[in-house]
């Protein structure tokens, strides 16, 4: 069975779930013209979620891709925290804020028992998770509803992982990838390949389909990941300039500057292994900091700097997500940044919109 006909769509062809830049406009786009959209939800309350899916339901009948994280939350560790937080104080004072007075929490929520409620009334086609699998008491009923289960995996091992768990397809993340890595049985960097030595090598060691991620802006990378035996692509960051895109002025004016060529991996806004292009924060704190604490806490701090730098025109504190690779990014309709990628599928006709 291909890719495609497990997925139900068109193409081989998976927008990227990006939270905090993207929403159901762009996961619409996306399935009208024949890919996955893709909605990211650990960010996001049941009730947003609920709107949110019944605003893509509204104006596609596509199946599209919900994704959630899967992280253990962190036990709280007040030293820590307490730590980072005067660790930040100079950049609070920067913009007149007060560290000891930022709030803990970090914002972004694992599938839970809860989610899997929400999903009994959603059902959707296709679940995706970052960082492994939840619990298999929460993956048995998704399986019953005939969603389709997807993960990613960033070695060998982590898709071997997940192939064991009984996953539909794997998404082979490679060391390109804009936003979060990831990894989950081991935070070793120095074992994340980047996606053209690690596809060939997961699709040699497991069976079911897999889907290459990281780096593939045009039609001659998703050619290029077909030829070493993916069945499939993730893209991302060749989505962020599109108008159906909620990327912040920002952070796109980062992505069309030169500073979108120095891209490096950093846990100083959220705790966990993320690409982005580098700025101040990025620069002064890490990029890789020893003292951030457990993923998602580190971004409490962060917040307020972000907010008030933004306001006054800065992107220092702000999280760029981005891959290596931002040529493909481009301010022109999803629709045809799928058009464009699918060539490297062969001869395509567009798609009828509905």
């Amino acid at each position: 069975m291909s890719l495609a006909t497990l997925l139900g769509t068109e193409l081989p062809l998976l927008q990227a779930p990006m939270a905090g830049v993207q929403g159901s406009r762009l996961a619409i786009a996306v399935s009208q013209a024949g890919g996955l959209g893709a909605l990211p939800c650990a960010m996001l309350s049941a009730e947003a979620i609920r709107a949110e899916v019944a605003a893509i339901r509204a104006q596609v009948a596509h199946p599209f891709n919900l994704n959630f994280f899967c992280h253990a939350p962190p036990a709280p560790d007040p030293i820590r925290e307490d730590a980072w937080r005067r660790k930040l104080a100079g950049d609070h004072a920067r913009f007149g804020l007060d560290a000891s007075h930022v709030a803990v929490g970090g914002g972004r929520r694992p599938f839970d028992a809860d989610m899997l409620a929400l999903l009994g009334e959603l059902r959707p086609a296709v679940v995706s998770f970052h960082f492994g699998l939840p619990e298999e008491s929460l993956l048995a009923p998704l399986r019953a509803w005939g969603c389709r289960i997807l993960s990613s995996a960033t070695t060998v091992d982590e898709a071997r992982w997940l192939e064991a768990r009984g996953v539909d397809a794997i998404i082979a993340q490679g060391l390109e990838a804009g936003g979060h890595r990831g990894l989950f049985l081991d935070d070793d960097l120095s074992t994340q390949l980047g996606t053209f030595a690690l596809v060939p090598q997961v699709a040699a060691a497991v069976r079911c389909p897999v889907i290459a991620a990281g780096g593939i802006a045009d039609a001659a990378g998703v050619a290029a990941a077909m030829a070493l035996g993916a069945a499939g692509v993730q893209v991302g960051t060749a989505f962020l300039l599109c108008p159906e895109a909620d990327t912040g002025p920002l952070h796109r004016s980062a992505l069309q500057s030169p500073a979108a060529a120095h891209t490096a991996l950093t846990n100083v806004f959220t705790g966990r292994p993320a690409r982005g292009i580098v700025n101040h924060a990025m620069r002064t704190l890490g990029p890789m900091a020893d003292d951030a604490p457990a993923f998602p806490l580190a971004g409490a701090a962060m917040a307020p700097l972000r907010k008030a730098a933004e306001a006054v025109g800065s992107s220092d504190y702000s999280p760029l997500w981005a891959g290596q690779n931002v040529s493909g990014a481009r301010p022109e309709p999803a629709a045809q940044r799928v058009w464009d990628l699918a060539r490297g599928f062969g001869p395509q006709e567009p798609p009828c919109l509905v």
